[in-house]
């Protein structure tokens, strides 16, 4: 009986690493703005799932092509500036707590398991802070990825995308 207990125990002791092994691990990225606007300007702005172009440089056209825009389960179809494309879908929408939060389908971009949320929170009467939070792992998941496809390529581009999204927020919002 006791080589059993121990015998489980180391089992159970591995089982964190075997979930890394041969695969990729979970990623997170999580970038943030204060912005000088009223937090209901701002989620304005933001809060259209079917304008993302709307606020952020890289995207060329937005269009819903299931669902009901803004409501759970709204597919949305992005054609980046170089003309590649991501499929989203809408998880959840919250405009009382100026949320929303959406998986990628999918894309162009170097990520699988992709699932993000954008707040707006209020920080004074004319100040507010944006937050863009996402999980993720790369698309491939072979132990020896493809060069541009492992886990910093796959983190950098999501922390690329939106600093990109954040920093042209700001400038829109503020320069009104």
């Amino acid at each position: 009986m006791k080589k059993f207990v121990i015998a489980g125990l180391m089992i159970a002791g591995l089982m964190p690493f075997a979930s890394q092994a041969g695969g990729a691990s979970k990623l997170s990225v999580k970038e943030s703005v204060e912005i000088n606007a009223k937090a209901d300007e701002v989620w304005s702005k933001v809060s259209n799932f079917g304008d993302l172009g709307a606020w952020h440089p890289a995207v060329k056209t937005t269009e819903i092509i299931g669902g009901t825009n803004n409501k759970k389960g709204a597919v949305r179809l992005l054609t980046l500036q170089d003309n590649g494309t991501i499929k989203e879908e809408l998880e959840s929408y919250n405009p009382a707590r100026r949320s929303f939060s959406y998986k990628i389908i999918e894309g162009v971009l170097p990520v699988s398991n992709y699932h993000s949320t954008v707040v707006v929170q209020s920080i004074s009467k004319g100040k507010c802070k944006v937050v863009w939070s996402g999980t993720f792992k790369r698309k491939d998941t072979s132990d020896s990825p493809a060069k541009g496809q492992g886990d910093e390529d796959a983190t950098n581009t999501i922390t690329a995308v939106y600093k990109g999204g954040l920093e042209n927020l700001k400038k829109i919002t503020e320069t009104k």
